[in-house]
């Protein structure tokens, strides 16, 4: 069910990028406010600290390789991963990069989602706004059909990848600690990058700041 659902998520936000008008399915800044507060107030409560019981002498480091992958690969994706997409109109083959760094990203999302149950739930909070986000941008660039599912498909099955290796690989499995501090250092980038670059001249107004709020306190008590 779990992979199911990481899986299907991304198609629901593709379902609500259709129905939606082009231009309501953009503004998604209170949507992606919530799914970054909410990421990064899961990570902190539960992963972070479990890692670090678990094996607090290399966390650090770990942590900073995840953030520093998640600057390179957003250096391909343009930062697909919090939320922009930039598509040329006059291109329409499949775009292998933003898709090798969206697939990265999102493999290392499913690592830690087998045993964090709260961890299961952030990721699928984030990733249908970004779905929605990365379909309108296909379809107002005018990509096929077939290369927009085509895309969707294979982006939505690696973060259910990336969870069933983590309890059924064992060269996987002896590098679980680190793997899930590189995540650490992944969420922690990302959601901090979405509640800043949510809003507009990143400045918060009140329903913003009630929405971050009310994100943050659901995670703490899951």
């Amino acid at each position: 069910m779990i992979y199911l659902a990481l899986f299907f998520a991304v198609f629901l936000g593709y379902g609500v990028a259709i129905l939606l008008k082009e231009k309501k399915a953009q503004q998604l800044s209170l949507p992606l406010a919530f799914s970054g507060a909410f990421l990064l107030a899961v990570t902190l409560f539960n992963l972070l600290p479990q890692v670090y019981q678990s094996s607090y002498k290399y966390v650090g480091p770990f942590v900073m390789v995840g953030i520093l992958l998640q600057i390179c690969l957003e250096f391909l994706s343009k930062g697909a991963e919090h939320g922009h997409v930039h598509l040329h109109d006059n291109k329409r083959s499949f775009p292998w990069l933003l898709f090798c760094s969206l697939s990265i990203h999102a493999l290392f999302e499913g690592f830690p989602i087998a045993e964090h149950s709260s961890m299961f739930v952030g990721v699928l909070v984030h990733k249908i706004p970004i779905a929605m986000i990365l379909s309108v941008f296909f379809i107002k660039a005018k990509y096929p059909l077939f290369t927009i599912l085509s895309f969707l498909f294979l982006f939505a099955s690696m973060t259910p990848l990336g969870s069933w290796l983590s309890v059924n690989s064992p060269d996987v499995m002896v590098f679980k600690d680190e793997l899930n501090a590189i995540s650490i250092g992944i969420f922690l980038h990302v959601s901090t990058t979405i509640l800043f670059e949510s809003s507009k001249d990143h400045k918060f107004n009140l329903a913003k700041l009630s929405t971050i709020i009310a994100a943050i306190i659901i995670a703490y008590f899951m």
